[in-house]
């Protein structure tokens, strides 16, 4: 019988008891495991003692880099108080100064503009704070006397989560189809994904087609409809797919023309990703909800938060008896420890000058994806900020994509896992969305290793 050493060990365990997310568990069975054990600035480490340049920031979650002193600190200290208590009937202070934190955040960033942002609810992650915003959304009408406005409206290639409702608004059929008889109707409208745009040829013509398309919506059934969600600037999940500009804009004046409430959803945008604290001031654009996770504790922790309005704040306002309360909650809402996490890793935006750092690299990046644009392969490269998609296609003059038995995504980050680098893609679109805190040398290998990785898989 053969004798199994620590890290075999492991990666049997892993394949007997584990069912990993989003991952066809035949296959994993038939691979070699990565168990990262360690992680240090932007690398992480596996059982065998290989460093990664972490090139998805640890699925999009990571903005400072790994092992963060301050964030080590800051956990420690509240860990030396209390790990946990409820929100629910009871206050914590980590929940009060975060909150007052993120309050100001949306102040500054949306200085001047309508409407405010004031109050956050606290909840786990990027599908628990897109619950909240639809039931919120929902019960706000029914508590103006508005009690037909049962409906969403949602865009093609979205993704908000994978709890029901976040499903039920979401746009991607290879996710979201299976799940069709749980899910509530929502009206679904085309997003503007300029490279495979069904209406037009240029930017300026698919921003103006989709805002068309809603507005035909909001025409019909504006007072069937609670709120329009959307991912500002950049849909993550769907591909990485880079709003063209005014589209945002143009969605905010609809939204205020038909008297609908717009839900911002930055789980995966917010805290820097596209080069602004939030990817709605690249617009001007202040949502009436708005939803964060993933950065917000750079990792460490899961935490979410739903900031909303005083508007809709003020109508759960009543008696006991009018039962006007927003009936909603988690066990580890307002969480101390994921708390103290973010308001360090807020704290670090202006300890480190993170945003403006971010400028040269995000120069570098769009210069690497203009080269890597002409390859034979590859279809588009786009990017906001830190936030970039490599769209590999078989014939590029046709842009149609490869078959999806040949999992062409997929070989190209097994050939850069190869090297050292580890990615995730969206199907045949290849996602670089390193940590913020990434020098530029490692900018420049995380890149250079992607561009040999995609001319290995493709033959070119």
């Amino acid at each position: 019988m053969k004798v199994l050493n620590e890290t075999e060990h492991y990666e049997e365990l892993d394949k007997k008891y584990i069912w990993h997310p989003f991952t066809q568990m035949k296959e994993w069975l038939q691979e070699k495991a990565v168990i990262i054990t360690e992680g240090k600035d932007c690398f992480l480490k596996d059982t065998y003692g290989k460093w990664y340049l972490d090139g998805i920031s640890s699925l999009w979650v990571n903005i400072h880099g790994h092992k963060k002193a301050e964030i080590d600190d800051a956990i420690k200290a509240q860990l030396s108080n209390i790990a946990h208590s409820t929100l629910l009937g009871a206050a914590n202070i980590p929940s009060i100064k975060l909150a007052e934190i993120l309050i100001g955040l949306t102040d500054k960033s949306f200085a001047g503009l309508y409407p405010r942002l004031s109050k956050v609810f606290y909840s786990d992650n990027g599908s628990t704070s897109v619950e909240v915003a639809l039931k919120m959304a929902f019960h706000y009408w029914i508590h103006k006397g508005e009690n037909q406005r049962h409906f969403f409206v949602s865009l093609k290639n979205a993704y908000h989560g994978d709890t029901i409702g976040a499903v039920s608004v979401g746009g991607i059929d290879i996710f979201h189809s299976i799940f069709g008889p749980l899910l509530f109707k929502t009206f679904r409208a085309p997003s503007p994904y300029c490279y495979r745009c069904e209406f037009c040829k240029t930017p300026l013509d698919c921003s103006f087609a989709c805002l068309k398309e809603i507005e035909g919506i909001f025409k019909k059934h504006s007072n069937k409809i609670a709120a329009l969600i959307v991912e500002p600037i950049v849909q993550g999940a769907g591909g990485i797919i880079v709003w063209p500009d005014g589209y945002l804009k143009g969605v905010r004046e609809l939204c205020n023309k038909y008297n609908v409430l717009l839900i911002a959803d930055e789980v995966a945008t917010g805290f820097g990703r596209t080069g602004r604290m939030f990817a709605c001031e690249h617009e001007n654009v202040v949502p009436d909800i708005m939803c964060l996770s993933k950065g917000i504790t750079n990792g460490y922790m899961p935490l979410a938060a739903t900031l909303v309005t005083e508007e809709i704040y003020n109508a759960f306002l009543g008696e006991f008896k009018d039962l006007k309360t927003f009936f909603h909650g988690h066990s580890y809402t307002g969480n101390p420890l994921a708390c103290a996490a973010a308001i360090a890793s807020i704290d670090l935006f202006d300890k480190e000058d993170t945003l403006k750092n971010m400028k040269p690299k995000i120069s570098l990046l769009q210069e690497r994806l203009k080269d890597i644009a002409d390859l034979p392969n590859v279809g588009d490269a786009r990017n906001k900020g830190l936030m970039a998609g490599i769209e590999i296609v078989k014939d590029k003059s046709t842009k149609k994509p490869y078959p999806l038995k040949d999992k062409v995504g997929w070989k190209v980050a097994y050939r850069a896992r190869e090297e050292g680098v580890l990615i995730r893609p969206l199907g045949d679109v290849i996602v670089v969305m390193p940590p913020l805190a990434i020098s530029i040398e490692n900018l420049n290998r995380l890149m250079d290793v992607i561009k040999k990785a995609i001319i290995a898989v493709t033959n070119n």
